[in-house]
């Protein structure tokens, strides 16, 4: 899947990702694929609706003193976006090896989403972030400064995508939501299992763009690297084929019926880990 205004050119609007509003802003696809989303600091609790934002709890100490743990990906995962480009070092020590870049948006525009895992303050008194990199290969891990990242934002939710079952189970606060069909990659295009988490998040407003009703970029990569932005795996719609859901009829993507996936994206937020299996 690449999610860009040429593969949504059917209509989109871009989601406002406030709490757990469904509203949405109408937009071209060209002001789309530049426009910034909003979130609030924490996703609410679904049977309360749209609450006060909250701030992220403060960093739980684990292991040595000087290292604190951000998200567990269960209950609470922390996110943030990049505010200033820099690089991403294998340890939080700017002598170390450089493995990446920060880099400041996604393939389609939109403001880059980086999953934090935890922080570290060094002997120099300086903030580092330990976070989840987004690209190829899938998995890396690394460590940025503190200063280089905007204000962080936190979630509740969890996805999880079991390939073998064809299912999708959604999470809040560790306590199962929703469970879904879903079709996933053909074995000649595996989805590939693994870590991840939501960075973008489409709303789609004609009922023939296969994609509809919505459309979530996620940080894993699929198998099909000469697609265009690197083959970016969603989570969308039926794609105009309900009946191979559950299966494995796609490129790497995850499908979902139209009305589950309804239900789930206007819930989620952005940071929203993702573990295929």
């Amino acid at each position: 899947m690449r999610l860009t205004a040429r593969t949504l050119a059917a209509g989109f609007a871009v989601l406002a990702l406030g709490g757990g509003a469904s509203s949405a802003a109408a937009a071209t696809p060209a002001a789309a694929e530049g426009a910034s989303t909003t979130l609030s600091e924490s996703s609410p609790a679904p049977a309360a609706g749209a609450g006060a934002p909250q701030q992220p709890a403060s960093p739980t100490t684990t292991g040595a003193a000087s290292i604190a743990q951000l998200s567990n990906e269960t209950t609470l995962t922390i996110w943030a976006h990049p505010e200033i480009p820099g690089q991403i070092y294998v340890q939080p020590d700017s002598r170390s090896r450089r493995i990446a870049k920060l880099h400041m948006y996604t393939e389609d525009g939109f403001p880059e989403v980086y999953l934090l895992l935890s922080s570290y303050i060094d002997a120099e008194g300086r903030e580092w972030a330990k976070l989840r990199i987004p690209g190829r290969p899938n998995g890396r891990t690394g460590w940025t400064l503190r200063e280089l990242l905007g204000a962080f934002h936190r979630t509740s939710w969890r996805i999880e995508v079991d390939r073998r079952e064809r299912r999708m189970r959604v999470y809040y606060s560790g306590s199962l939501r929703r469970v879904f069909p879903v079709g996933v990659g053909k074995p000649s295009t595996p989805t590939p299992p693994g870590r991840f988490w939501i960075r973008e998040r489409f709303r789609l407003t004609n009922p023939s763009n296969p994609y509809w009703p919505y459309a979530l970029g996620t940080s894993d990569y699929s198998t099909l690297s000469e697609w265009p932005g690197g083959g970016v795996v969603g989570i969308h719609g039926a794609f105009g084929e309900p009946q191979k859901i559950p299966g494995d009829p796609s490129h790497g993507c995850i499908r979902m019926l139209d009305p589950d996936i309804a239900w789930l994206a206007p819930r989620i937020t952005l940071g929203t880990p993702v573990e295929i299996l």
